[in-house]
């Protein structure tokens, strides 16, 4: 098992719905560490760099408008093989799609026309991660203790 840090967002529907704390509930039960947090307004140069692999898209624009509804929350979680482990717990992007216990099955949108409103995002490999980590922290914002 390897010792890994993944970067959460809690995307403007959790926000919006009050599920952080319920969400972030079911993170730390299994045993992660909060290792940086906090709320934050998404700016279009964030979210160009983002969502770049996209960002050339006509629906972007819809993304970004998303994005920016309300404010996110950046979570920096520390746990042994935390980003495939939280990847489970979220379940498939489309909450259509995500069973019944799932992060994203409980509380995601059931409109196959809200894909992106699906709670949280998550870091999908350690390279993504460690990018993410530093595009939405600032040096001194991560802890290890």
């Amino acid at each position: 098992m390897a010792l890994e840090t993944t970067l959460i967002l809690f995307k403007p529907d959790a926000v919006q719905k009050n599920l952080t704390g319920e969400v972030l509930a079911r993170f730390l039960k299994e045993g992660f560490v909060i290792r940086g947090i906090k709320m934050l307004a998404l700016s279009d140069e964030i979210l160009a760099e983002h969502y770049s692999h996209i960002a050339d898209k006509p629906f972007f624009p819809s993304v970004r408008g998303f994005m920016q509804e309300a404010p996110v929350i950046a979570l920096a979680l520390e746990g042994e093989n935390v980003i495939g482990r939280v990847r489970d717990l979220l379940g498939p992007t489309d909450s259509t799609q995500a069973p019944a216990g799932t992060i994203r099955g409980d509380f995601g949108f059931k409109d196959s026309e809200s894909k992106m409103r699906n709670v949280c995002h998550a870091s999908d490999s350690p390279e993504a991660a460690e990018a993410e980590i530093k595009r939405f922290f600032q040096p001194g914002e991560v802890f290890k203790f």
